[in-house]
């Protein structure tokens, strides 16, 4: 088999047989036309398929290892595509430190489906023992975490999961399957936001799930199609593009946040640096086992607390105040007020994210560059 970012680089090439085009066209048809009524071809109506989602989709599975995947409108209409195949009162368990839009959205679930919904520390083995006992249906990971970047070791969770009879997905969004691959490790299912890392240039919104066992890909394609929750023609041309470089953008923008990181952890107005690439890093040994790399995204506190990272965020200018991410862009942003406010105070509490907490997703500007920005926005605030 070839390699990860030779199969990245040929993302839709010389995959056109209508025409031959070199990159693969985009197919804005809502219909496609039948020769015999009763035996339809392998597309007739764009939100079961098209032929860029479709090839967009079969890449990801390529890439990811799965049995199949399923392209999504957005990231979230991903994690909520794999809720759909639960009954009604199932027991989840899931990261306590998830996106903030994660938990806002499975609470929501819980209560309009009677979920039995569970928030564990799932880097505590023990803790996800104990959560997962009661026969959990579902057991949800991301690993590293957004913001505070703690790592879950994939492999024993996911042991842990199957164990209990529970089906393990993995948000894989930070990391991208350049850098992570979770079907290798145990998961069954692998899903990101393909708005960040993946597609990279923060001009299209998408999700993918990314699923080993075949009949369980095909049930939530099902899905996908009586929800109507496919992505569009347009999306996926840009996702697939985005991909043709994911493997060099994710490797150059985890080298610059490794140096942002070190660089910061040795300033003295920084009281933490979050990143797992760092080897005082709780997760650090786990992270470079299960991981090809670090990612772009790495969180801080300031030693002189709320009011200073705010300040700090208005006096950068290289660093755009928005909440996204992996994009070639650098940004930054406060997840408690942006990225995490749907949380109540109470649950971001409990995962760590305070009001303080500065993030920064690390984009392709020159490293040196991005250092001088922070350090005299740093200097500017003592």
């Amino acid at each position: 088999m070839t390699r990860f970012s030779t199969r990245a680089a040929r993302a839709g090439i010389n995959a056109d047989p209508a025409h031959g085009a070199v990159v693969a066209p985009v197919s804005l048809s809502a219909a496609y036309r039948r020769d015999d009524p009763a035996a339809p071809g392998p597309f007739d109506y764009a939100r079961t398929a098209h032929p860029g989602r479709d090839l967009l989709a079969r890449t990801l599975a390529d890439l990811d290892g799965a049995s199949g995947a399923v392209v999504t409108a957005s990231g979230m209409a991903a994690i909520d595509l794999v809720l759909n195949d639960l009954p009604i009162g199932a027991r989840i368990v899931c990261a306590h430190d998830c996106y903030g839009g994660t938990r806002r959205l499975f609470d929501a679930r819980a209560r309009q489906r009677g979920f039995d919904l569970v928030y564990a520390d799932c880097t505590d083995p023990e803790a996800l023992s104990e959560a997962l006992k009661p026969g959990a249906a579902l057991a949800f990971f991301e690993t590293p975490s957004n913001p505070r970047l703690r790592i879950t070791d994939l492999e024993a969770a996911c042991a842990l999961a199957r164990k209990a009879g529970a089906v393990s997905v993995v948000d894989n969004t930070v990391l991208s399957p350049a850098l992570q691959r979770p079907l290798e490790l145990g998961a069954d299912i692998a899903l990101a936001s393909l708005t960040k890392l993946i597609n990279g240039h923060s001009d299209m919104v998408g999700g993918v799930v990314c699923v080993r066992e075949a009949e369980l890909a095909e049930r939530l394609s099902w899905w996908a199609n009586a929800a109507g929750t496919g992505g569009a023609a347009f999306d996926a041309f840009l996702a697939l593009r985005g991909l043709r470089t994911l493997p060099v953008r994710a490797r150059v923008q985890s080298e610059a946040a490794l140096e942002l990181a070190s660089r910061l952890n040795a300033h003295r107005g920084v009281a933490r640096v979050d990143y797992p690439g760092l080897k005082g890093h709780p997760g650090h040994a786990i992270a470079a086992r299960q991981q090809d790399g670090f990612g772009p995204l790495l969180s801080f506190e300031l030693s002189t607390g709320v009011k200073a990272a705010h300040q700090l965020t208005q006096r950068l200018s290289l660093f755009t105040l928005a909440q996204s991410l992996g994009g070639t862009e650098s940004l930054v942003a406060i997840p408690a007020l942006m990225t995490h406010a749907a949380m109540s105070p109470e649950a971001r509490a409990q995962a760590g994210v305070g009001d303080g907490l500065v993030r920064l997703s690390v984009g392709l500007e020159h490293v040196d560059d991005l250092w001088d920005d922070l350090a005299e926005a740093l200097e500017h605030r003592a």
